[in-house]
């Protein structure tokens, strides 16, 4: 039993009762496409806090797959823009490539290598080019993502379709894009040149009926569900809709008469083998059950991404550690420290209750001394 602080202040008496994860498929789901957004472990006893556990990282992966996932690389899970820099990047794409051996995965095509400071529409494209071609020639597929010295360069959505026109008529093969909302990144507000969320999607749309033959996809992260269903219908024949909507996501995967979103998701992370397992009961035309598996963990998403949204890679990371993942609970960039012990505490009985803690004794072994370092006897 443990003594777990609860908003407000109160303290509970804890025991794990929920269910233990379902067996995952293994196989790809059939149906619908699903990637996981997949953390790095920090190397903890490197003299330096930006250091990657690249066995560990790498094992990690091999978990993602086992359970029939795609692996989502480099992206923003992977803490880019907070603590891993574009010589780590380069390592990690080129690493999960070598893994990989034709099992699915994509990755992330960002502009972080760029100097701080004002940048130029020109050199904008040439750091996604860059990246492009070290993402592709790792033979995963592009996700080109939001670039916050695009959002700080433009000065309307001429600029937007400029760039991404310019970018996508030289791509040499599909591309997904990635439009990450200003819940997850504030330095992101506006993009798109609207403030306004549907304007942006307008926008977004109009972009890839430009672009219908290089765009496979794109993927959503706005927390807004209506938007993304409008936006999905919005879509050209070709191009897929991927939700990365941790709010949202089983009502946007499981899809309505007229469509329904891929999953690229940072949930997909920490509750593998129950996600893999509700894809598998879709597939098979079983929606009851895919709800019964996938509704559960909605309550555990919204808590692991509330506001601030751009911590939610702490949680990611604490579950890892509470599962058996990796032995430490350190984040590159010392950003463990972001979340509170008491969001930490939820995190765990909410883990237990939609069923995602594999090994309930070694969670609440793990717990003990977090809570003791916290003052909580």
């Amino acid at each position: 039993m443990l003594v777990l602080p609860a908003p407000g202040g109160e303290l509970l008496n804890w025991s794990p009762s929920g269910p233990r994860p379902p067996e995952p498929p293994k196989a790809p789901p059939s149906g619908r496409i699903a990637y996981a957004a997949a953390h790095v472990v920090a190397d903890a006893l490197a003299d330096e806090p930006y250091a990657v556990d690249w066995d560990t990282t790498l094992a990690f992966r091999e978990h993602l797959w086992s359970c029939g996932l795609g692996v989502a690389e480099a992206m923003d899970t992977a803490q880019r823009g907070m603590g891993l820099d574009w010589p780590a990047t380069q390592e990690l794409v080129s690493r999960t490539g070598a893994a990989a051996a034709g099992r699915r995965w994509c990755a992330g095509v960002g502009t972080d290598q760029l100097p701080a400071g004002p940048a130029t529409v020109a050199s904008i494209v040439d750091a996604w080019r860059e990246q492009l071609d070290l993402v592709a020639g790792a033979g995963a597929i592009p996700v080109v993502m939001a670039s916050r010295a695009l959002a700080a360069a433009a000065t309307g959505p001429d600029d937007y379709h400029a760039a991404y026109g310019k970018l996508l008529s030289e791509a040499g093969g599909p591309v997904l894009l990635h439009w990450l909302g200003e819940q997850f990144d504030p330095a992101l507000a506006g993009y798109w040149g609207h403030a306004d969320v549907r304007a942006a999607a307008r926008e977004l749309a109009a972009l890839c009926a430009g672009h219908a033959g290089t765009i496979a996809g794109v993927k959503v992260s706005v927390l807004d569900a209506e938007v993304e269903v409008e936006f999905r219908r919005a879509l050209p024949d070709g191009v897929a809709c991927y939700t990365g909507d941790d709010f949202n996501y089983p009502e946007l995967i499981a899809g309505d008469a007229a469509g329904h979103s891929e999953a690229l998701l940072g949930i997909f992370d920490p509750i593998a083998p129950v996600a893999a397992a509700g894809l598998r009961r879709l597939g098979d035309g079983d929606r009851a059950g895919f709800h019964a598996l996938l509704d559960p963990t909605v309550p555990l998403a919204r808590e692991i991404f509330r506001a601030p949204t751009r911590h939610y890679k702490t949680g990611v990371v604490f579950l890892a550690h509470l599962n058996g993942h990796q032995n430490h609970f350190r984040m590159i960039a010392g950003q463990e420290s972001a979340r509170t012990i008491t969001h930490l505490a939820t995190l765990l009985r909410l883990a237990d209750e939609a069923g995602v803690l594999t090994d309930p004794d070694l969670a609440e072994a793990r717990m003990r001394p977090l809570l003791q370092a916290a003052g909580v006897v």
